[in-house]
């Protein structure tokens, strides 16, 4: 059972509902745990073909035999449901590992919809709450041969109605078998105060469907907003290739004036002995920034982070990570992050070299502990509320372990393995020595303060990614399904155009200054993009979202917290990369003393 309100979920039988003698539970891996999934058998009895106009879930042996009741609610389980209810709980169900949806049409074009799910109740305008305690299932097919031998389900819609006990007449009490249920009826009242009797029941309609087995997941995958994607697409395309060119055509214009003016000869000119710009900090720019050791570590996790997402979203734009299987996209990500430890420790240990970092084995600890420990110990502290609620979001004791071991036992010592193989190779190749004294710096311009610096450079990036960041936030928070991993793949190769541009752009300004601390400044400025994720899941929040209660605003606000820092490190460490080969690139151009 899941809520848009409050984001936590909850077992099927965390409710007095009709429970079958043994509860079975089946998981496919941990990233469904880690979603809160816990799937269980229940007591609906379907066969493949065989109508069911009515029959009860499930009979109370004590209840009358002739008026047989499912389950009688005190006025605590009542207080508990009606809770639920108010909470706008969805419960959902599978049928062959497909997901039961409501269907529902446009106000605008009647166009059908469907939501994962049915609601576990309404409120009526009274204020009071009612229950839904009877499903109308309705089951298509697709019949694989001409001789009616195999059939497979191909969809599942369900129907929840709300009746009173003297709504139902019964045709077999034993077998609890009941006559259909009229359309104008009363709908079943909690007792808030006192008991409730509820009859469980269900009725099951099959049709045949031309859909193909393959084909059976695209009513829920149907997205009315693909033009939108699309407009989105372009019109980042057009603005990032315009801004491109732009900039590239005013930079290149500048720096071939630049080293033509720095490569002519010193009796062409007595100018040229007062030439000012980034020529003059050659001495400088190359030189170790502070807490080296911190810097790598970021830069190194930005690798791995970067490895992580780029091969997740491309094997989901192939469809191997399928919605059919829940909790794979996550499960897929946690471990490619964690061997992409081995990619993410090389870079950091060549880079730790470059910078003439002696501790390389300390360096290697922070970076495998660092952000997984800061990620583990959100999550943690947040699983204590979750926890305290029963809600079935919280992770248990086991997984935890497994995650621990993953951590410990396959990532650190990958991370460690990469930076003894990084650190082994030849150090990136400066184009110019540094000197031993630091040059003293001029006074830096307002539009170069680093704050300024990075809001103006996490405008254009944020463009090229807000219109899908809202379908993945939907996605997130909203619990819609979001299989448009192809246009997502797209955005994320503009945004890292975007910001090895715009990092490109603030770094020159920035020497042309005679400011060479440029490496925490190019990780800084080019997360800029980070700090405009943060204002606008602030915006969803207050927007979007019907969130209420401090437990489930503590959750948002603090996986917040951790994607703007994710955001933050992966699009820094692009920024830097594109950085660093554009100074080598134009530096070695220049003839130095």
């Amino acid at each position: 059972m899941t809520s848009e309100i409050t984001q936590l979920p909850y077992e099927y039988y965390y409710l007095p509902i009709c429970r079958p003698a043994e509860i079975v539970y089946s998981t496919e891996n941990f990233g469904e745990t880690l979603r809160g999934d816990r799937v269980v058998n229940t007591m609906y009895d379907v066969k493949m073909g065989h109508a069911e106009p009515c029959r009860v879930l499930c009979q109370d042996e004590k209840s009358d035999k002739d008026k047989p009741i499912s389950l009688t609610l005190t006025a605590e389980d009542g207080k508990n449901m009606a809770e639920r209810i108010r909470e706008d709980y969805f419960v959902h169900l599978l049928v062959d590992n497909l997901p039961c949806a409501t269907k529902f049409l446009m106000v605008d074009n009647a166009e059908p919809q469907y939501e994962a799910g049915y609601r576990l109740g309404e409120v009526g305008k009274d204020g009071k709450v009612y229950l839904n305690n009877h499903l109308r299932l309705l089951l298509k097919y697709h019949e694989v041969d001409d001789n009616h031998a195999e059939r497979r389900v191909v969809s599942c819609e369900v129907e929840a109605h709300s009746y009173a006990l003297g709504d139902y007449s019964f045709v077999d009490t034993k077998a609890g078998k009941c006559s259909s249920l009229p359309e104008n009826k009363d709908r079943l009242l909690i007792n808030e105060n006192g008991e409730t009797k509820v009859i469980f029941s269900y009725a099951v309609e099959w049709q045949t469907s031309d859909v193909k087995w393959a084909s059976r997941w695209d009513m829920y995958l149907k997205h009315r907003d693909v033009q939108i994607h699309w407009f989105s697409i372009v019109n980042s395309l057009v603005v990032v290739l315009f801004l491109a060119g732009i900039l590239s055509m005013i930079i290149v214009r500048t720096l071939r004036r630049d080293i033509a003016n720095y490569n002519r000869d010193d009796t062409e000119s007595d100018e040229a002995m007062e030439e000012t710009g980034w020529k003059l900090v050659h001495g400088d720019v190359f030189r170790s920034p502070p807490y080296s050791k911190y810097f790598v570590t970021f830069i190194a996790t930005g690798v791995q982070l970067l490895c992580m997402t780029f091969v997740t979203i491309f094997l989901a734009m192939l469809g191997m990570l399928s919605p059919a299987s829940r909790g794979a996209l996550m499960q897929a990500a946690i471990l490619l992050y964690v061997f992409s430890g081995l990619v993410g420790g090389y870079y950091g240990g060549r880079l730790y070299k470059t910078l003439k970092g002696i501790e390389w084995k300390r360096a290697a600890f922070i970076t495998a502990t660092l952000y997984p420990g800061i990620v583990f110990g959100t999550c943690f502290f947040l699983n204590f509320f979750i926890w305290g609620k029963h809600s079935s979001g919280a992770v248990p004791f086991t997984t935890m372990l497994q995650l621990l071991s993953l951590w410990f036992l396959v990532s650190l010592p990958l991370v460690f393995l990469g930076y003894y193989f990084g650190y082994r190779k030849q150090p990136y190749e400066n184009p110019v020595r540094t000197n031993q004294i630091p040059r003293q710096m001029p006074d830096q311009v307002w539009y170069l303060h680093p704050f300024v610096s990075t809001l103006m450079a996490g405008i254009l990036p944020f463009g090229a990614l807000f219109v899908e960041l809202f379908f993945l936030m939907n996605a997130i928070w909203l619990k819609q399904f979001y299989y448009l991993f192809g246009f997502l793949f797209l955005v994320f190769l503009i945004l890292i155009i975007s910001v090895s541009i715009i990092s490109v752009v603030m770094v020159y300004f920035q020497l042309c200054g005679e400011n060479y601390h440029w490496w925490w400044r190019s990780l800084l400025v080019s997360g800029g993009v980070a700090l405009y994720v943060l204002f606008y899941s602030i915006f969803y929040f207050v927007t979007k979202l019907e969130i209420s209660g401090f437990i489930p605003t503590l959750l948002y606000f603090g996986y917040t917290a951790l994607m703007v820092m994710t955001v933050w490190i992966l699009t820094g460490t692009i920024g830097f990369y594109a950085a660093y080969f554009f100074i080598r690139k134009i530096y070695a151009a220049v003839k130095i003393d």
